[in-house]
């Protein structure tokens, strides 16, 4: 079971999916000091999101597969071409 909002938990994800982020990129924009709002570590635990160390880059934070569909299942609106190319990068 996760701690954090889901909503806060899809914004994570929708960021990350936007383009890939450095992890202090990431740690910058998501960092909190309330042990309660667990936004990162419910991303990480759930697999939605996972760090990859890039040559040249240092350690990048990109979106999983989970991650996409976890995206697609909570973006009904979302235009047919957004939806395709989520499911392309699968």
């Amino acid at each position: 079971m996760t701690d954090a909002p889901e909503q806060l938990v899809f914004d994570l994800v929708e960021w990350v999916a936007k383009e890939p982020r450095t992890y202090a990129e990431m740690l910058d924009a998501w960092r909190t000091s309330c042990p309660r709002l667990t936004v990162w570590e419910d991303a990480i635990e759930r697999k939605l999101v996972m760090r990859k160390p890039v040559a040249g880059q240092g350690t990048m934070v990109v979106v999983t597969a989970a991650g996409r569909s976890f995206l697609a299942e909570r973006s009904p609106a979302m235009p047919a071409e957004a939806a395709a190319a989520l499911r392309r990068a699968s």
